[in-house]
């Protein structure tokens, strides 16, 4: 132990310097806010749908939660029932046995409902596309108002989508 710690002590540390921060690179947190509520009239509640995913998606949404993004910040709230929720994220291709839930997820959301499709597998199958086991993309079993690509995509683009869906629906088309 004392032979690491003169190692230590001897070789100091040994890495960069972290990077300073930028503030070109926030997002308006008040204005979103400010949107949202202009929009919805109240904070935006989604819930999270995998419908057979590898969970590279969901490790970027939980990103989304971290003090570094901090969307609930903004007034975006995960919720753990479809029936409180104004949106469903929805990642992975959708396999066969994922349909029928995904259908009565989509059916408990109170209208108007908004639908995310999240990731390569979400927007168009991905690398597992079609087969006996699964039913590709999300847009083949519930309406999609807007897909994310990426493998997985990045929170700054998950959230864009959000935000792009929330806008969609006081300015269809």
């Amino acid at each position: 132990m004392w032979r690491i710690l003169k190692q230590i002590a001897r070789n100091g540390i040994r890495s960069e310097a972290p990077p300073e921060p930028s503030d070109s690179l926030r997002v308006g947190g008040e204005r979103i806010q400010r949107e949202l509520l202009d929009i919805l009239g109240q904070a935006l509640s989604i819930r999270q749908v995998d419908a057979g995913s590898c969970n590279g998606c969901e490790l970027e949404i939980n990103a989304l939660n971290n003090p570094y993004h901090n969307i609930e910040g903004l007034g975006i709230r995960f919720v753990a029932s479809p029936r409180h929720a104004d949106m469903l994220l929805v990642t992975g291709p959708v396999s066969r046995h994922m349909e029928l839930a995904l259908r009565r997820t989509y059916d408990a959301a109170p209208d108007p409902k908004l639908v995310v499709a999240v990731g390569d597998c979400g927007c168009d199958g991905g690398i597992f596309g079609e087969s006996y086991a699964s039913c590709g993309r999300v847009a083949n079993i519930i309406p999609v108002d807007v897909a994310v690509p990426g493998c997985p995509p990045p929170p700054l683009e998950i959230l864009r989508g959000i935000l792009t869906a929330v806008r969609s629906r006081i300015s269809p088309g």
